[in-house]
């Protein structure tokens, strides 16, 4: 990437040390202890969600009502999917980013440490409040996690107070995060590390914080709307008062498609990293990858309502739609293709983030091309809020952003922790993980085209079989997760001592500093030629 002048420091300040104890983790303003306390965070959330996707999955094992009451099931489908969205997937992400984007740049620390405290603590705070509501009277958030009106206003639990709040705090925890990124990366960037010098992870995370920053408002107006009409009388989607419960769709899929962005535009730099690194290789078509990956953020919000073609609306507004999002699929196949060219020839080994990254083109492929799919609006009418969909946005969400997180925690482990992880008990995780997510969501595929609908516990009897392949991928997937944690574990309590620089094609700043990368870097910032 770029050559960096030898007498660059990176210098422990043997006279600052962090203070000890619990007071060093809530009081800290250190881009690194921050982002350990994302990652951590993320990894508990990653537990109760996919605790509530078990239950979920025991629950369609058979057809019939087994376990769960369908109250409890649509509290669980609603609250998985909000802990999965906003509590695994975005802390991971934004843990990542505190963590690397000051070595990336060579910065000393992100531009506003204090406010990055605040923006983590208040988190816990949000979460325990919406995970609270399961224990009112009436239970917990029931009407999915796109909380459509009048499901979430005329018809919701006494507890949907709760879940506006815990929303609204989860905003503010992501538009101060994403300001912190964007005024880090514009003010902060070592001398002569120019826009495009910057690494792929860099650009797609200060795009991602643009969009941020531009539509969780958004959020937070569609939710007071929800909170003013259930509690205050108002009736912006009661057609009985002269509102529209379909506008309610229009303003949540405002946010809610960039939001989809947001969660996948970081793992393209994570995996613009990764590929070249065991590639040995240049990424092929860098600048290319920096337009696409704008083009995208760009169109993001042209194509919010092709989760709405079976509303009703007219026909031109469905084709523009239409091909808005085939659109959208032009700068995602430019870096697919990117990938496989930085691949194609290279001198490729397949140490196990290399395993997440191949995986995650291939299968990131498979959720883009189903996306495609229900972009045709007579053929969505047929898949619509089918598991076809689930199919879809499970194989983007987990064999994409998640299985990316995994690729990045697997690369960065030992410059965080000082130490080499297990590779067998690695690629242990990694096969089981993707053998499991495979058998878990590639039959609701089928399901889905064959008409089963989603949220719902019950189904008919011809798609039994296939639903208990499916509940037993689940099982698997989520036993396979306890190995990720058993690595991560170990690696922190000792192993083989990891070098400056462990993968032999790594390049970048954060390759430059020790490993474990000392708790004050870049106390003078390096030189990029």
């Amino acid at each position: 990437m770029t050559d960096i002048s030898p007498h660059q420091p990176s210098v422990d300040h043997h006279e600052h040390h962090p203070p000890k104890g619990i007071k060093r983790w809530i009081f800290t303003t250190n881009h690194k202890d921050i982002g350990s306390l994302y990652l951590l965070f993320s990894l508990s959330m990653f537990f109760i969600g996919g605790a509530m996707a078990m239950v979920i999955r025991a629950e369609l094992f058979q057809p019939g009502l087994q376990l769960v009451e369908p109250n409890f099931f649509n509290q669980m489908t609603t609250v998985h999917g909000l802990i999965m969205v906003f509590g695994a997937v975005m802390p991971a992400f934004t843990g990542l980013a505190n963590w690397m984007i000051p070595l990336m740049i060579g910065a000393p620390d992100m531009a506003l440490p204090r406010m990055n405290n605040w923006s983590f603590w208040i988190l816990p705070f949000a979460f325990s409040l919406l995970l609270a509501s399961l224990f009112m009277e009436g239970g917990g958030p029931n009407f999915g996690w796109t909380f459509y009106a009048p499901l979430s206003t005329t018809y919701s639990p006494a507890s949907t107070g709760l879940f506006v709040f815990a929303i609204h705090i989860m905003g503010i925890s992501s538009i101060m995060g994403a300001i912190n990124v964007v005024v880090t990366i514009i003010n902060m960037r070592a001398p002569g590390m120019t826009y495009m010098k910057m690494p792929l992870f860099v650009w797609t995370w200060l795009i991602t914080a643009f969009l941020l920053i531009a539509v969780m408002p958004v959020l937070a107006g569609a939710v007071t709307m929800v909170l003013t009409d259930k509690y205050f009388g108002t009736s912006f989607f009661d057609a009985a008062g002269g509102g529209d419960p379909v506008m309610f769709q229009h303003i949540f899929w405002f946010f809610g498609h960039p939001e989809v962005y947001i969660m996948i535009l970081p793992s393209f730099g994570i995996i613009s990293a990764i590929i070249p690194a065991f590639s040995r290789k240049k990424l092929f078509g860098y600048s290319s990858m920096v337009y696409a990956t704008a083009s995208i953020a760009g169109l993001s919000f042209l194509v919010w309502a092709h989760h709405m073609f079976t509303t009703g609306m007219p026909v031109a507004a469905e084709l523009f739609f239409m091909y808005c999002t085939m659109l959208i699929s032009v700068p995602t196949g430019v870096k697919v293709f990117n990938w496989v060219a930085t691949m194609w020839r290279g001198s490729l080994t397949f140490e196990v983030p290399m395993l997440f990254a191949i995986a995650f083109i291939v299968l990131f492929t498979i959720g883009g091309f189903s996306g495609l799919m229900l972009a045709i609006t007579p053929a969505d009418f047929q898949y619509h809020d089918t598991y076809f969909v689930v199919a879809h946005f499970h194989y983007v969400l987990v064999s994409g952003a998640i299985f990316s997180i995994m690729a990045a925690a697997y690369y960065w482990l030992p410059k965080w922790t000082g130490h080499m992880f297990n590779e067998r008990l690695a690629q242990w995780h990694f096969w089981c993980s993707l053998i499991s997510v495979n058998i878990l969501f590639f039959p609701m595929h089928f399901l889905g085209l064959a008409g089963m609908p989603r949220r719902i516990p019950d189904y008919a009897l011809q798609f039994a079989d296939i639903n208990a392949v499916v509940s037993i991928g689940g099982f698997l997937f989520g036993l396979s997760q306890l190995l990720f944690v058993a690595v991560v574990v170990k690696c922190i309590r000792g192993g083989e001592k990891a070098a400056s620089k462990p993968w032999e094609g790594a390049e970048g700043l954060e390759w430059t500093v020790p490993s474990p990368a000392p708790y004050h870097t870049f106390s003078t910032p390096p030189k990029i030629d």
